[in-house]
């Protein structure tokens, strides 16, 4: 099975979208990994793969078919987070989705490490969050 590499119209949403909440351009990269797309197949398919860094985060989105997608953010390898959702079936969300959820993780982090006990508001994702 192969996978279409990423359009432009694609990686100018996710630009949008980065633009949104970071105030700036962020630079992407394009890659590839390896992904099992069926769990009852051992079989791993290459998939094209947006990546960008960003205020100690790392994120990918893959891209696993026509307009469906798979993504999280991590901080090292052992430290991965998702969205709580498998597979998205448009980018927009997906990457939506993927913000929202680094940005409550981080504000939950320095409420933690400031000893907060109330939620710290001024630095969450607010752009739409489209299901």
């Amino acid at each position: 099975m192969s996978i279409p590499d990423f359009t432009e119209a694609e990686r100018e949403v996710v630009s949008a979208e980065l633009q949104k909440r970071y105030g700036k351009k962020v630079a992407l990269e394009l890659a590839d990994s390896e992904l099992q797309l069926d769990s009852a197949a051992d079989e791993l398919t290459l998939c094209p793969v947006l990546y960008w860094s960003e205020r100690g985060a790392h994120f990918v989105i893959c891209k696993v078919g026509n307009g469906r997608f798979r993504c999280q953010f991590f901080y090292s390898d052992a430290d991965q987070y998702g969205t709580g959702k498998d597979e998205y079936q448009g980018l927009h969300t997906c990457v939506v989705t993927l913000l929202q959820v680094q940005a409550d993780h981080e504000r939950q982090l320095s409420n933690t490490s400031a000893g907060a006990t109330a939620a710290n508001p001024g630095d969450e994702y607010d752009g739409p969050l489209v299901m």
